[in-house]
């Protein structure tokens, strides 16, 4: 629901720290996790890279999330380069 609701004209910060907030093992959990911040990329890129910059997130969605993003064409050239060096 964040990610199909929340990312556009009713999008605040605190959805960001919500899904990253979300610790658990759980696969499912981390893909859900993963997928909302690959899509905050593509939606609020500049409110969401500082998550990435500054490694707020769980390593493997960390990785995932960039995977996805890089996968997508909503993001820029531009910006896939930046965030391959994130990885």
């Amino acid at each position: 629901m964040l990610m199909n609701e929340f990312l556009g004209d009713d999008f605040r910060q605190e959805y960001l720290d919500l899904a990253a907030s979300n610790k658990g093992t759980d696969y499912y959990l981390q893909m859900m996790v993963a997928w909302f911040f690959a899509t905050a990329l593509a939606k609020r890129y500049d409110e969401t890279l500082p998550f990435f910059e500054e490694r707020l997130l769980d390593e493997w969605i960390h990785k995932k999330a960039i995977q996805k993003a890089l996968e997508s064409y909503r993001i820029t050239d531009a910006h896939k380069e930046y965030l391959r060096s994130l990885r």
